[in-house]
């Protein structure tokens, strides 16, 4: 960058940052800068977004010249580079590199120039075309302009060698800055793309496309890529996979990542609906750990665990389907996790070995016991209220096994219900205790007051209709807590409600699982209340 953009880029840094309630605090970690990118369809709705990416702290705007339905080159480029308020970056792409441009390569190649020669401060060409554009501007470019070359692969992540590869013939084609944007068929692909960036002696963007490659979009940071780009708003992309600038600045605290941020997150399939990034960077942000928490959507965990294999990774939560296979790979496991066969939450040693423990039941159970009690008793209540009470589990999962097990410890009678009886048996064997199939909780009720507990996933957005027991069955308990809490009020608790039983809802589980699991990833105690706060309860 020349003194004149570096300028322009340093103030409006100063102003976003100064900005709180934009979630940037005043010290910014690192120098990857946010591009949002401007899909509108004419000049004048391209600038207003302008502004609006202006007032949401971002960095530069990708002005997305493919998208314009009526576009009239010479007027339009210098309407929009005079009134953007941002350092523009100018894109034509071709249908042929997954854009939207099907006119003429010379007319579009032209437009670029054109950009250039208004005062565009950066321009992408792809690779296919990239030598003959240089070639074109080759003693006119102006002294500003940054020529970004990119390469898009919509089918996969290359190997390492075939990535450093096409690195050295963007290089080669005279890039100021490579653009290598790939797609995750497995989060591990996203691995990949950090060592090309942590690698390269050049400004590279290396970014992979899809929700498996949503960490590289948040760890560019850390790493040192050149940019990231994060939409104005939700669903309106210009790419598979990208977050919100909302998102990207307040939820994942993308300014204050740096070189030695801590990596956590929330290993799962599916992943994207978990509050834990949103409950732990919030967190980490209000009393100061240089922490970051993401959503890793993890097909095979051990795969997983095995790549990430950098202190830098320090610890992950882990739901469904995972908590087993945790159990098994990890190196030490808690005595009451290995009782349970399941793991919550994982930390990697100082020795690089790993750590497992289940936090799962103490908060779903002490939620329970909470409830149960008799809020008008003035004598202290000994021993638990679920003692002698009969406890059924929905779910012979790793929550269905946490959960079993805790009751059991409580003196519960625990009858274990599944979909599947021979797995439903399995886990009551294991545990010591009875099996039914779901099907028959429909007339079950040798006693009443029975508490009950489904630890599956039905009943979670976006299936928000489907509830795993029918209403008429839920008369003979006096209790029913739903694991699922998106949404918190899930159709089983409000027919639970409705028939007069109490309600725990999965907040409570998820928010009680969370402080141990922030006191093993940071050293630090919880603060309940802080957690308690920023979730609402």
């Amino acid at each position: 960058m020349d003194g004149k953009e570096t300028n322009r880029n340093s103030s409006l840094l100063d102003s976003s940052t100064a900005l709180s309630d934009l979630g940037s605090e005043k010290i910014r970690r690192n120098s990857s800068l946010v591009c949002v990118p401007i899909m509108a369809d004419s000049p004048h709705l391209m600038i207003a977004d302008t502004h609006k990416a202006n007032i949401s702290g971002a960095d530069l705007v990708e002005i997305r010249l493919d998208s314009l339905k009526i576009f009239n080159p010479q007027e339009d480029l210098k309407t929009i580079i005079k009134e953007c308020p941002l350092p523009t970056l100018f894109t034509y792409r071709p249908k042929w590199e997954g854009g939207q441009y099907d006119g003429d390569e010379n007319q579009r190649l032209e437009v670029l120039r054109l950009a250039m020669e208004l005062g565009a401060d950066y321009v992408d060409v792809e690779l296919q075309v990239a030598r003959e554009f240089n070639d074109s501007i080759r003693g006119k470019k102006p002294e500003k302009l940054k020529v970004i070359v990119s390469s898009h692969n919509y089918q996969e992540t290359p190997s390492l060698d075939d990535l450093s590869k096409l690195v050295a013939r963007i290089q080669e084609s005279g890039a100021d800055i490579v653009k290598i944007a790939t797609t995750a068929l497995d989060i591990t692909d996203v691995s990949r793309i950090i060592h090309i960036i942590v690698h390269s002696q050049v400004p590279v963007i290396g970014l992979v496309m899809g929700e498996r490659g949503l960490i590289s979009r948040i760890l560019c940071a850390k790493y040192g890529g050149y940019l990231t780009f994060a939409t104005l708003k939700a669903g309106i992309v210009s790419a598979p996979g990208q977050p919100t600038i909302e998102d990207l600045l307040n939820l994942y605290n993308f300014r204050q990542i740096g070189p030695d941020t801590k990596v956590f997150g929330i290993i799962g399939k599916p992943v994207a609906h978990s509050k834990s990034p949103m409950l732990f960077n919030e967190t980490f942000k209000s009393i100061g750990f240089n922490g970051v928490y993401v959503h890793f959507l993890v097909d095979d965990i051990v795969n997983f665990l095995q790549t990430y294999s950098s202190f830098d990774f320090a610890g992950f939560s882990c739901t469904i389907p995972h908590k087993e296979a945790a159990a098994k790979f990890c190196d030490w496991v808690d005595p009451v996790a290995k009782s349970i066969g399941a793991v919550n939450c994982i930390v990697r040693r100082d020795d690089g070995k790993f750590e497992g423990y289940n936090t799962d039941y103490v908060g779903a159970i002490s939620a329970i016991e909470d409830k149960l009690r008799d809020p008008y008793s003035s004598s202290p209540q000994s021993g638990s209220p679920l003692s002698g009470k009969l406890f059924v589990v929905i779910g012979a999962g790793g929550a269905g096994k946490a959960l079993a097990y805790g009751a059991k410890e409580k003196g519960a009678k625990v009858v274990i219900a599944n979909r599947t009886y021979e797995r439903a048996k399995e886990l009551a064997v294991t545990i010591g205790v009875d099996a039914v199939t779901l099907a028959d909780l429909d007339n079950f009720h040798p006693e009443t007051n029975m508490i009950l507990a489904n630890t599956t996933s039905v009943g979670m957005q976006p299936k928000v209709d489907e509830t795993p027991i029918p209403k008429h069955a839920l008369k003979n308990y006096s209790l029913v807590f739903d694991a699922v809490y998106t949404p918190v009020m899930t159709r089983l608790l409000k027919e639970a409600e409705e028939s007069g039983a109490k309600i725990v809802t999965g907040v409570e589980m998820f928010v009680g699982q969370a402080y141990e699991q922030y006191e093993r990833f940071t050293g630090l105690p919880a603060p309940k209340e802080l957690f308690r706060k920023i979730l609402k309860i």
